[in-house]
């Protein structure tokens, strides 16, 4: 139950964070006692590919790194991702079309925003019950917003995830709101609300593999909602170490029109 648990936060995570990727070990605290203070690390790579409602496509390539450190109940993540970008340059991460369509085709690579998240897993109230998690994530505006890489402001967020293991799947859900800082340089950014639902099932000690429905409210005037499939595997090739694949369909203009990724993770 545990690493079906863990494979699901991760990915609930990835869909709400629109590219947080790594593998949490937080969630085996729902399933043992935890006896002290353990740490993961992820390096991530993700790809897309996507029209947005224009003629010329945007292209994103993205690297994060991250660092959780897990004790008691809480789990403390820190990210850090390079990323870069090609299209008209109205499109960003987590955002979407910011308006000001171009014809003219940009290229811009840097560092990305800076995330720091503090989660605390609530305590199970009984068995049969499903488990609760509650997450603040704040966003640190390291990205140039004049290279179209970020929007110069701070965000701050806060979700509550639910797991409830169903037989031989693991059923989870989240819902989750995010404030957005007023940028000078995109002025119409909204405040969103996210909602994800999804399932996992183990197909042996070391595969699990996963579905996952994400839902966005629209981030910008410029942009609208989305919808997502993000169908995942993860594979535990040794005792610290495992590997996720994830694909990611949108059924609206406003998704990718592509998508894939990967991570891995060790933990100690």
């Amino acid at each position: 139950m545990a690493r079906a648990c863990e494979s699901s936060r991760a990915l609930i995570r990835l869909t709400t964070g629109v590219l947080a990727t790594s593998v949490l070990l937080g969630a085996e605290l729902h399933a043992q006692e935890s006896g002290g203070v353990s740490h993961s690390s992820t390096i991530g790579v993700y790809y897309s590919r996507g029209l947005y409602g224009q003629e010329t496509a945007t292209r994103v390539r993205y690297l994060p790194y991250t660092h959780e450190l897990s004790f008691g109940g809480w789990r403390l993540k820190g990210s850090l991702p390079v990323l870069e970008v090609d299209g008209p340059g109205n499109v960003l991460i987590d955002v979407g079309n910011v308006g000001g369509r171009s014809a003219l085709t940009v290229s811009e690579r840097g560092v990305g925003d800076a995330t720091f998240s503090a989660t605390y897993e609530l305590p199970a109230l009984s068995e049969g019950l499903p488990f609760f998690d509650v997450t603040v994530d704040l966003k640190l505006p390291l990205a140039d917003e004049r290279k179209g890489l970020g929007t110069g402001r701070p965000d701050l967020g806060v979700q509550v995830d639910a797991y409830y293991v169903l037989g031989q799947f693991n059923v989870f859900a989240s819902a989750g709101y995010r404030y957005r800082h007023r940028s000078p340089v995109y002025e119409q950014l909204n405040d969103s609300i996210n909602l994800s639902l999804g399932a996992s099932r183990p197909l042996s000690d070391a595969f699990q593999a996963g579905l996952i429905y994400d839902y966005r409210e629209a981030a910008s005037a410029f942009s609208g909602d989305t919808h997502e499939l993000i169908p995942y595997l993860s594979w535990v090739f040794q005792t610290d170490w495992s590997v996720m694949l994830y694909l990611v369909a949108g059924s609206t203009e406003d998704s990718a029109d592509k998508a894939t990724g990967l991570q891995v993770t060790r933990r100690w």
